[in-house]
């Protein structure tokens, strides 16, 4: 079975993560539909967007079309199944020039409020998650 799923950080075209989505990419960049809040938070520096809705921005990502093989080891990277992670919920997204479009359902993983609050958040909300961002990680990573 094939699913969507929109990704905002590691698990796009050009970051850390994209190696485990093995999805095929639609064309273009997409906004959620509805408002959420994305912080850049930790250690590494991961973008957590939290499921609050109205707060925050129309959040910047990709979409895919992923197998079950392919959503189960994103679901694994994403650590779903442990507390204060990430959880995988369905929202509508817009082509991001495009906001006549009819929305798109998809997958997307969202951060725990506790998992927030137990890190250091380094920005945010912000818009997207960009190559600065991720720029953060690897500078202390090298």
């Amino acid at each position: 079975m094939k699913h969507k799923i929109f990704v905002y950080g590691t698990l796009k075209d050009g970051f850390r993560n994209r190696h485990v989505n093995t999805g095929t990419r639609l064309p273009g960049e997409f906004v959620t539909l509805e408002e959420f809040p994305l912080y850049i938070i930790g250690n590494r520096y991961l973008p957590w967007l939290l499921n609050q809705a109205g707060q925050g921005f129309q959040v910047v990502g990709q979409v895919f079309e992923v197998s079950d093989a392919a959503l189960a080891k994103m679901d694994v990277l994403e650590r779903i199944n442990e507390p204060d992670w990430y959880v995988r919920e369905t929202i509508q997204v817009l082509p991001r020039n495009d906001v006549d479009a009819e929305p798109i359902s998809c997958f997307v993983y969202f951060g725990s409020l506790y998992g927030l609050q137990l890190e250091t958040v380094h920005e945010g909300p912000v818009q997207e998650y960009t190559a600065e961002h991720a720029s953060w990680f690897e500078a202390i990573s090298a």
